[in-house]
């Protein structure tokens, strides 16, 4: 038997501590976890000493830092997490799983594992640096690398229909602006020409003809409409810097919960990813306190990040999550009920991946329904534009007729 030192959290988040003695270091590991116990790092006496870990981490982070690539895709890192998982299932070790995926990987982003994951915070977020950490002391890694890879997947999928729902709308108004330029440049003048004869024409014609001559009378320096796109991206610039502060971003985040169809859709997709991320770490044995601050890091939304702060402070003043769960006044009865009813039974982890899969449901819906809005929406708009131009053209047209009948 040898005596090993340790770091670890207890139940509320803290760090301890102690030694303990044990044959070996997984054993000593599991005897830790045993007493409730989360070990960040465990050495063997006379073989090493504490915080070296640490610093070696901050020495690796100074090394990496220059060869540190971007961000990968979401899908990529799913098929990655996905892979791997399927490899330790198989029976291979991490280090041959690591190197089979590294030949087959166009993308130089990897390394060894959980301390060398968080070298590259661009590409492993602090969720996966931290379940992968909870696998490995747990010696389930498989187990958890197969949930962030669901998770991944799900996150992936109700982005991509987040982005579907607001990419159409944009599209239409695109080709909108494009229709509406050509018709003013190109087919009105060679009408106006006709029109010369006409004498009075109706009032519609006459804003249609005046747009185009006024387009075409400037014809060395950018014309009207592109003057107004320069204008809206210098606003747009300016807004997204703002926004990018801590006051403004929480302004916007506030205002958008707030609007009558996005709202819903912005507030159901926090909550699912919320609860999704929560139930995750908790099922991996994150303790719930850090579990909590890894979520309010990855809440993607600063009014759900700082009620996910007041939860937080709540449980560490020994609450139960319910209650400041309430408090906040953001999330709905039905997740707090759920909630209650997973404290209450010892069942959170489970309960708040079921709200998760609930929420997404209706994210789902939520999207089709905004999807089947703006189609019509946008093809009345289509119509309205290119119905206005071909009435300011053919009403001239039928007087003439009728002045020559």
């Amino acid at each position: 038997m040898a005596n090993f030192l340790y770091l670890a959290l207890d139940a509320k988040g803290e760090q301890t501590t102690g030694s303990v003695q044990a044959s070996s270091e997984s054993d000593a590991i599991q005897q830790l976890r045993s007493q409730g116990l989360y070990p960040t790092q465990v050495v063997q006496e006379g073989k090493g000493t504490l915080g070296e870990g640490a610093k070696g981490k901050a020495r690796g982070k100074k090394r990496v830092k220059k060869k540190a690539g971007g961000k990968v895709k979401a899908d990529v890192l799913s098929i990655f997490t996905r892979q791997l998982a399927t490899l330790i299932e198989a029976g291979l070790p991490l280090l041959r799983g690591l190197n089979t995926l590294e030949k087959q990987e166009p993308d130089p982003s990897g390394a060894t594992f959980s301390e060398s994951l968080a070298q590259h915070p661009l590409i492993f977020n602090k969720l996966f640096v931290n379940m992968v950490k909870a696998g490995e002391l747990g010696g389930v890694l498989e187990v958890v690398l197969v949930r962030l890879a669901e998770y991944a997947e799900k996150a992936a999928k109700l982005k991509s229909k987040l982005t579907t729902a607001m990419v159409y709308p944009c599209i239409v108004l695109f080709i909108a602006v494009g229709i509406l330029i050509f018709l003013l440049l190109v087919v009105v003048p060679k009408f106006k020409e006709m029109m010369a004869e006409v004498g009075e024409l109706p009032l519609i014609s006459e804003i249609v003809f005046g747009a185009s001559e006024n387009m075409l009378a400037r014809p060395f320096v950018l014309p009207n409409a592109v003057w107004l796109f320069i204008i809206l991206g210098i606003f747009f610039m300016i807004f997204k810097a703002w926004a990018s502060t801590k006051k403004g971003r929480f302004i916007v985040d506030t205002m958008m919960m707030k609007l009558p169809i996005i709202g819903d859709l912005q507030s159901k997709s926090a909550i699912s990813r919320f609860t999704r991320t929560m139930g995750t770490l908790v099922t991996s044995g994150v303790p719930i306190l850090q579990a909590l601050t890894i979520t309010k890091d990855t809440a993607g939304n600063v009014v759900v990040a700082k009620a996910i702060e007041g939860v937080h402070d709540g449980v560490k003043e020994g609450e139960a999550m319910v209650t400041p769960l309430q408090a906040c006044g953001i999330f709905p009865g039905m997740v707090i009920s759920m909630v209650d009813v997973g404290e209450e039974t010892g069942q959170l982890p489970e309960m708040m991946l079921k709200i998760a899969n609930v929420y997404d449901d209706e994210v789902d819906n939520a999207v089709s329904a905004l999807t089947a809005v703006i189609e019509p929406i946008m093809i009345v708009f289509l119509a309205v534009i290119v119905g206005s131009i071909v009435m300011a053209i053919f009403l001239p047209l039928i007087k003439m007729m009728q002045s020559f009948g």
